[in-house]
Parts: structure tokens; C-alpha cells; sequence
């Protein structure tokens, strides 16, 4: 069956199309092995917080246009229609996405000199911006529109897990009690 396949890098501010990009490229096989190791950890941690959820939720997945992996987590509720806008991408893509309430998370290369793990929330409620989280190391980023914490503040943390994992709850904390969401219905107790 033919599939139609769009040449081009998506959600990247430059976007050139696949067959015409031949700049040399260096390669460092070490960074590259040190991003799918922290992939790996990463990846392992929020499937340990996206266990705690006993409502529609995504599975842990790498997104291939930002480089991200991710998690995210449905009130049930639909969203307003998402207004687009991310680069080289389609709007409609964003607006099935975000077709409900959310709260995501993840991590990404961007954001800090090692990568940096995010969250944010779609619709983004009134407050989400100055609720307090941890660890201290986190920082609600107004350009981005979501919470950031540098990679960096994670591994070299006593624990870094409970550092990730407090990151992960109090950014969906700030998404489920300034929207209201139903979270004795959508949590599971913890164990």
C-alpha cells in the first residue's frame, strides 16, 4: 500500500527536508551513549509515576521531532481547541493531541547543557505557573510555558528517583488542583 511521507523535520525551528540535508554531521558515539542512558533511567521513572494513575494515561513514548520522551495523563474532561502553532507541524496534529485535559511530563536534550526534564499542562489552569514544586532546582520557564528541571540537579541528587519522581508529582499536582480534576477517582493509592 503506498503511504504518503512527509520529508521534513517536524516541531524543529529549522526544517530542512530530509533529502537535502548534506551538512556533515559530527557524531560522538560516547554522547550518544550517555543520552540513551539517561532515556533508559528516565523512561524507567516515569513508568514507575505513570503506574500511580488509575486514569486514561499514555504509555511512556519518545516523541522523534522534539527528541522527547514522555508521559501523560487525562482528566477525562475535553480541552478547548489547541491553537497550533508548533513548528513545521501540522495544527491539526496538535489540536487531536490535546483534544482533552492534560497533564504531561518527560524529559528532553533541550533546556540545560545535559537535557532537562518538563512538565506541563494543556489547558494550562490559572496559578499553574506559580505553584510551588520540587525539588528546588525547578523553575516554571515562561518562554516554554512549562515546568524545567535540569537533568544535571537529577543525577547528581542522593536519590535521584525521589528527586525525579517529587518533580513529577508536584507538576501534576499543580495541573489536577488548579483545574480541578477528579483525583480521588483518578488516583491509585500508593503502595
Amino acid at each position: 500500500m503506498p503511504v504518503p511521507i512527509w520529508p521534513h523535520p517536524v516541531e524543529v525551528p529549522v526544517s530542512v527536508p530530509f533529502d537535502e540535508d548534506t551538512d556533515p554531521r559530527p557524531y560522538d558515539p560516547a554522547a550518544a551513549h550517555r543520552f540513551w542512558q539517561a532515556l533508559v533511567q528516565a523512561r524507567r521513572v516515569l513508568a514507575e509515576f505513570r503506574g500511580r494513575f488509575g486514569g486514561k494515561a499514555s504509555p511512556v513514548h519518545f516523541f522523534w521531532g522534539a527528541m522527547d520522551l514522555a508521559a501523560t495523563r487525562f482528566s477525562g474532561r475535553e480541552a478547548p481547541l489547541h491553537p497550533g502553532g508548533v513548528p513545521h507541524c501540522a495544527d491539526w496534529v496538535q489540536q487531536l493531541a490535546y483534544s482533552h485535559e492534560v497533564s504531561s511530563c518527560g524529559f528532553w536534550p533541550g533546556g540545560s547543557d545535559e537535557g532537562s526534564f518538563y512538565a506541563y499542562a494543556y489547558p494550562q489552569p490559572a496559578g499553574f505557573a506559580d505553584w510551588p514544586v520540587l525539588p528546588e532546582a525547578a523553575y516554571f520557564d515562561g518562554d516554554l510555558g512549562e515546568f524545567v528541571l535540569p537533568y544535571r540537579a537529577v543525577r547528581t541528587a542522593d536519590d535521584p528517583d525521589a528527586t525525579l519522581l517529587a518533580f513529577l508529582q508536584t507538576t501534576y499536582e499543580a495541573a489536577a488542583e488548579l483545574a480541578g480534576w477528579d483525583r480521588a477517582g483518578l488516583e491509585l493509592a500508593r503502595r
